[in-house]
């Protein structure tokens, strides 16, 4: 039995004071030079707004993903959106894939398996938004710093891509993340 009457249950809760400790995040990702750009899994992963900014609320990361590019599948306890500023990307969502394009959005549900891809000949331009924060942390221990938003990252040997895996593997679960690598199907 609920120890809450109708009326108690439906009430709004006030909005909370001002929190004058946050500031206003105003970021250019082509000119500030203060922002991160890593290099992950052959895409370019720039931290537009942390979970530092945002009291861990949600992270937003701007993916530059060339032709072939995009992250294994994978699955995570924790909402990630992704709107498509240039090019295009296949999302497979629980096995059915997908073409998205300019303008489009799709948000991918906490916990469903999901990879996404390039096929395309020219760079994807997306913006990728997980609530709530923390995916930034994960790709700031795997990735690789470059100079800009468009940079490749160095390319890898065969020896330095099964460190690369190890290391992604073996961290994932402090980031709520699963790789499913192998037979697994997104």
């Amino acid at each position: 039995m609920n120890d809450t009457s109708p009326t108690e249950s439906t009430q709004p809760r006030p909005v909370p004071t001002d929190d004058s400790g946050r500031v206003l995040t105003h970021v250019s990702p082509d000119a500030d030079d203060s922002l991160l750009h890593l290099g992950v899994v052959g895409d370019t992963y720039t931290i537009l707004v942390s979970g530092a900014d945002t009291a861990g609320r949600y992270t937003l990361i701007d993916m530059h993903v060339p032709p072939g590019g995009g992250p294994p599948p994978h699955r995570h306890d924790f909402e990630e959106m992704f709107t498509i500023l240039d090019g295009e990307i296949e999302l497979t969502f629980r096995g059915v894939s997908t073409v998205a394009t300019a303008g489009e959005t799709i948000n991918v549900p906490a916990n469903a398996p999901h990879v996404f891809r390039n096929v395309s000949d020219l760079p994807a331009r997306l913006l990728c938004l997980c609530s709530p924060a923390g995916q930034e942390e994960f790709f700031k221990e795997v990735g690789v710093p470059v100079a800009h938003r468009t940079d490749a990252p160095p390319p890898l040997d065969a020896a330095a891509t099964a460190a690369f895996i190890a290391k992604a593997v073996a961290l994932a679960p402090k980031y709520r993340t699963e790789l499913l690598l192998g037979d697994a199907k997104p």
